[in-house]
């Protein structure tokens, strides 16, 4: 696997990590129906969703200002920015630089931030808290996904993800380390609370107990409401594929169409495999408490730090 990417492959990329956003979701929202006995919505329901959203009107708080109507539309912006940094059906760097994986969790904290602003200057009381939470659980979980990345690219010597792809290619299980266990371990750890789902925070409650992410969405409605909740899918299939570029890069290939209609497949499996480790956990934990999540999280922490540590040594 060898040269660089074309502008048509990395804007291929992003559409299909755009168009498969909500089939993601519908998929663990369907397998979690599943283990509780319960039949659910369809795969297909987060469209259903999306398109009800964007026929409907929007309604604005008389304390919001300008700037809140734009948030939506910057945060979808920013999150789908992201996803032009992943690799999914073509490993290698793109023709012309766009960034790595720390511009990758750059964009992704300030998605995150960009939300909180727009909960913030809406004035509501459920805005403020939601955005207070997220922000406290964010600089928990950003650094040790920034020492995941670091640990992965000390071995290979980039942060560049189309190259650690292609340098760690279809052997990749032959080369697996301690440090890459620890690593991964750490990944699992994250995964939840980087897409917002038990047992760090529900997606399925409005509950002002219990919610974070979905706190920070209840001022927005109409085909605002669907951008935020487009760019919330988007943001859950570019953290689920940063895993697997880091530590599943099988599959990318550039042979032609087939090739990429095999890098698809291969991609679409990993991210469905993941999607089913996010639905096990969230069937099988119950939602912790806010107070508790530091501790939780704290796992993550030392495996980043052992795996690091590990590489450095």
């Amino acid at each position: 696997m060898t040269g660089d990417k074309p502008l048509e492959i990395v804007l291929l990329e992003m559409f299909l990590l755009v168009l498969l956003g909500p089939l993601v979701t519908g998929f663990i929202q369907k397998l979690k129906a599943r283990f509780q006995s319960r039949r659910g919505a369809g795969v297909l329901q987060p469209y259903r969703d999306l398109v009800k959203l964007l026929n409907k009107g929007s309604v604005q708080a008389d304390t919001a200002s300008g700037f809140f109507r734009s948030i939506p539309v910057l945060v979808l912006a920013t999150t789908v920015a992201a996803g032009a940094l992943v690799p999914v059906v073509q490993a290698g760097p793109p023709a012309f630089p766009l960034g790595d994986a720390l511009m990758l969790l750059g964009l992704l904290s300030l998605a995150r931030f960009l939300t909180a602003v727009g909960a913030l200057d809406a004035g509501g009381a459920f805005g403020g808290m939601g955005a207070s939470r997220e922000m406290t659980i964010a600089p928990l979980v950003e650094p040790v996904l920034m020492m995941v990345v670091f640990s992965t690219a000390l071995a290979h010597g980039t942060t560049e993800l189309g190259i650690l792809a292609e340098q760690r290619g279809a052997s990749w299980i032959l080369t697996w380390r301690a440090a890459d266990f620890l690593g991964f371990a750490a990944m699992l750890v994250l995964l939840p609370a980087e897409t917002g789902r038990i047992p760090v925070d529900n997606p399925d409650t409005h509950l002002e107990l219990t919610m974070l992410h979905e706190g920070m969405l209840l001022e927005h409605s109409g085909p605002g409401l669907g951008c935020m909740m487009l760019a919330s899918h988007t943001r859950q299939i570019v953290t689920l594929g940063l895993a697997a570029a880091l530590f599943f890069p099988i599959g990318l290939e550039d042979a032609g169409v087939i090739g990429l209609l095999l890098g698809t497949l291969s991609f679409v499996a990993k991210i469905l495999v993941l999607a089913a480790y996010l639905a096990v956990i969230e069937s099988s934990y119950a939602k912790l408490r806010l107070f508790q999540v530091p501790q939780y999280l704290g796992i993550g922490f030392v495996c980043a730090l052992m795996s690091l540590a590990l590489r450095i040594l």
